[in-house]
């Protein structure tokens, strides 16, 4: 199985979370900030993951650090389960159409951590969530997991279906990219040898 449990305890969140790599979309997911739980959701299900998530941050505060910090405890947890990312496709793309909103992801499981934030939602939040932490958590997301992200808006207005549009693309992309390639199910993806 290529799971992977991650426990991370800072001063700002302590974070409980397993990755399933070949599940079935089930979610578990308390991370104390609504809108985030429902993005994760979506991710999990459209990338066909097994994703258990609970956190306890300092949401008084505001749910910056719960953000980042569940992108990265998700990062590391993507980093275990491939181990040295033997047999897997490497490279995923999604052009992922909702409603009026349209955004394409496309990445690479490089061993590279690298972000290209193309997102413009109008509105400064949905509810009462900041639409620049969605930066923050790809941001944590690509540095611990080395991952080349490039997610662009393509169209749209409405900031929920814009953010909604990345992260069922981000799913439909990593499931592509982290899938077992039948014809190559012992070789590291890089002339390298190595992914780095």
């Amino acid at each position: 199985m290529r799971q992977a449990t991650v426990t991370r305890n800072t001063g700002e969140t302590r974070i409980t979370l397993t990755l399933a790599l070949d599940g079935s979309g089930k979610t578990e997911i308390r991370t104390g900030c609504g809108f985030l739980d429902h993005m994760l959701t979506l991710f999990a299900r459209h990338g066909h993951f097994g994703l258990s998530l609970a956190c306890q941050g300092d949401t008084h505060v505001d749910d910056h650090h719960t953000v980042e910090d569940c992108g990265i405890a998700l990062g590391q947890a993507f980093a275990q389960a491939l181990g040295g990312g033997r047999g897997i496709a490497r490279y995923g793309s999604c052009l992922l159409p909702m409603d009026e909103a349209l955004v394409r992801v496309a990445l690479d499981v490089s061993g590279r951590g690298h972000l290209a934030y193309g997102l413009k939602p109008r509105a400064q939040k949905v509810g009462t969530f900041d639409t620049e932490l969605v930066k923050e958590f790809f941001g944590g997301l690509c540095r611990s997991m080395g991952l080349t992200l490039h997610v662009t808006q393509l169209a749209g207005e409405n900031a929920h279906h814009i953010l909604e549009a990345a992260f069922k693309g981000l799913g439909r992309a990593l499931r592509a990219a982290t899938a077992i390639d039948p014809e190559r199910q012992d070789e590291i993806p890089s002339t390298k040898g190595v992914l780095l």
